[in-house]
């Protein structure tokens, strides 16, 4: 389940946006300043970041700011949701480094387009990103005999196996469950038994437990 972050001072839109996602797929935090987004980040950082632009205690274009000085808020995907549309306050956005803008008032249906769009748009690069690691053994080099630092067997399911894979490789719940041939709800199950067992907190996690140990897709199940 993919998780967006929601930063805006209008308690009304904040609850109507969260309600709104929620029902679509999502897990939702949302806060009301770009200072407790940052801190709310820190936490438990989302894979996606809607934000207003005119806050009290930071704005959206400082939190941006911020955000894109730090090492896990450099590739998150980020959208402004602003009453400010004039080109200027947009040219400025991006410059920042937001990956889209919308103006207030907006239609539910075209921001959840545009998150959607980014978050294929992240997972694309992510799977490039799989692709190169798997590809940066040099040719010739022989099979790696077993050594302590050979992969141990994942302590999974055959059906969690396969979940895991495709986690690392990006994919939502949605899109595995379309894979897999099982619901979204079941992905999810298959998911928090993993976190479990590997003792993680979340997809993130997941994702640095299988580089930073050397795990690799089967190649049957590796991104085309």
């Amino acid at each position: 389940m993919k998780q967006v972050l929601i930063v805006d001072d209008d308690t009304t839109l904040r609850t109507a946006l969260t309600r709104y996602l929620e029902k679509r797929g999502f897990s939702v935090q949302n806060v009301s300043s770009g200072l407790e987004a940052i801190t709310m980040f820190e936490k438990d950082p989302p894979d996606l970041v809607v934000s207003d632009v005119m806050m009290p205690e930071m704005d959206g274009f400082e939190f941006c700011r911020r955000l894109r000085a730090t090492r896990l808020g450099q590739l998150v995907p980020f959208i402004f949701l602003s009453s400010r549309g004039e080109v200027d306050a947009r040219v400025y956005g991006h410059s920042l480094g937001a990956d889209d803008y919308l103006i207030k008032p907006f239609e539910p249906k075209e921001l959840l387009a545009k998150i959607e769009a980014q978050l294929e748009r992240s997972r694309r690069i992510h799977a490039e990103i799989v692709r190169l690691i798997q590809q940066s053994k040099p040719e010739g080099k022989p099979a790696q005999t077993p050594t302590t630092n050979t992969p141990k067997s994942l302590p999974l399911t055959p059906a969690e196996e396969k979940v895991f894979w495709e986690v690392v490789q990006g994919y939502t719940n949605k899109q595995i469950g379309d894979r897999l041939f099982v619901s979204p709800r079941t992905v999810q199950t298959h998911l928090s038994n993993i976190l479990n067992k590997l003792e993680l907190e979340n997809r993130s996690q997941l994702v640095r437990f299988a580089f930073e140990r050397g795990y690799k897709p089967p190649l049957e199940q590796a991104t085309p």
